[in-house]
């Protein structure tokens, strides 16, 4: 590739952001024996990168602030990348390679690397910009929920995602009684990317049962205005309305591309990439949340830990396999319950469908396959075996010998599954003249 000919351990690289990416970047370049010597990062937030991820625990009370740090500032240090906190990056000069920050700062690059991520998107109705209206996205906005679950009142949380129902559970544990708690979700069930119905409507009965109110099917209209600029109640396009001290919306993400728009990179829904996650511009590359790889963006860690591999690779003059997209099984714990997914959301006409659910323990599978090989399944509660069926999907493996035993898990259906491969296999003894 051509940028990775250019590369040397003299080069000056420069990561705008310091988030899970940036961090991931850099603890894979640090140990390559053929890293940039200089490498300088620069991070909008006053401290270090730090898990997202954790930042629910975090508004429930369940962890300390410093549980969250990736690295702390001396770690930079030691391993000879300059950190720059607090400031932003304003303006990139392409032609210079030059870099402007809000403070006024420059920066001169050999090398570049976006990985500004993302930011929470706000729904475009009336009263969006009132005071009480908060995002869930970083340390700030954790400081802001936990200042609202001390007021108490009432609380609508707008997007019954991830995101918005760890929000909610956060508040309800760090508000207790003195806060109401709601979730508005567009969809008709809550996480309707991940759930099929019946693990849906599982969840939204726990939730409920903790105290927190949930809406579905509830299309958001315009945000109410007190007399003093401050939001009192949300209204639905059904036109019911909520009182409403607080709101938090958590419904989707908007790539940060700016940057790249405005000097001029290729851009799409969010900064294009080719498959060694080069720009438009050869001297600078894009990561994570704020690229675009053909028509696909990013939310999730697993693809963007596939395209810090290549990535890094290509820093240190290598030139590694292109970035492909790859199915991916999404595993979470939502407030506490344990839930793996992948593949369709809902059977269609193609589709086999086999489902257990035990009332007691609240446990539920459901798998669907097609021609006997398994294409997707969602589990609720008990999840030890959803690795395996991912395997088994992604090797398109042929269950039908053990299909009457999928639904107990990975250890039966394997020893079926060997053993039926065990008796169709030809035999591989010796004659016995020869033996």
């Amino acid at each position: 590739m051509e940028i990775a000919s250019r590369c040397s351990q003299t080069d000056h690289l420069v990561i705008i952001g310091n988030g899970m990416a940036s961090q991931r970047l850099l603890d894979a370049l640090v140990h390559h024996p053929k890293r940039p010597s200089r490498i300088t990062v620069v991070g909008e937030e006053p401290v270090p990168a730090y898990n997202r991820i954790l930042l629910s625990p975090l508004l429930a009370g369940e962890l300390a602030p410093e549980a969250l740090t990736l690295q702390d500032a001396s770690w930079y240090a030691d391993n000879d990348v300059t950190l720059i906190l607090g400031d932003r990056v304003t303006a990139i000069d392409r032609e210079r390679r030059l870099l402007i920050t809000h403070r006024g700062n420059t920066l001169r690059y050999d090398r570049l690397v976006l990985a500004t991520g993302s930011r929470p998107a706000l729904p475009a109705v009336p009263g969006i910009t009132l005071d009480g209206v908060h995002t869930f996205r970083d340390l700030r906005d954790v400081s802001a929920l936990e200042a609202i679950a001390r007021q108490g009142g009432n609380a609508v949380v707008i997007g019954g995602g991830l995101l918005g129902l760890e929000a909610a559970e956060g508040l309800r544990k760090r508000g207790g009684r003195a806060l109401t708690v709601s979730v508005l979700q567009r969809s008709h069930r809550l996480m309707n990317r991940q759930l099929d119905t019946t693990a849906a409507q599982l969840l939204e009965a726990t939730l409920r049962e903790r105290g927190i109110l949930i809406e579905t099917g509830a299309s958001l209209a315009a945000l109410e205005d007190n007399g003093h600029g401050e939001v009192q109640s949300v209204t639905l396009s059904d036109g019911r309305k909520l009182p409403a001290d607080s709101v938090i919306v958590a419904a989707g993400i908007t790539p940060n591309a700016e940057l790249g728009q405005q000097s001029g990179l290729v851009c799409d829904r969010a900064i294009v990439v080719d498959g060694h996650l080069t720009t438009s511009d050869a001297h600078i590359h894009a990561l994570g949340e704020c690229c675009q790889f053909e028509q696909h963006t990013y939310g999730l860690v697993e693809p963007i830990w596939r395209q810090v591999d290549v990535l890094a690779a290509v820093l240190c003059g290598e030139t590694p396999a292109a970035y492909q997209e790859a199915p991916t099984a999404t595993k979470l714990k939502v407030s506490g319950v344990s839930l793996f997914a992948f593949g369709p959301t809902e059977a269609a006409a193609k589709h086999e469908e086999l489902r257990y659910q035990d009332p007691e323990t609240g446990d539920y599978c459901r798998l669907l396959l097609q021609q006997g090989r398994l294409v997707g399944a969602v589990l609720y509660g008990d999840t030890r075996h959803g690795p395996w069926y991912f395997e088994q999907a992604l090797a398109a493996t042929d269950l039908t010998a053990c299909r009457h035993l999928l639904l107990f898990g990975a250890t039966d259906a394997q020893t079926a599954l060997d053993a039926h491969l065990d008796t169709s296999s030809p035999s591989l003894s010796l004659p016995r003249e020869a033996a």
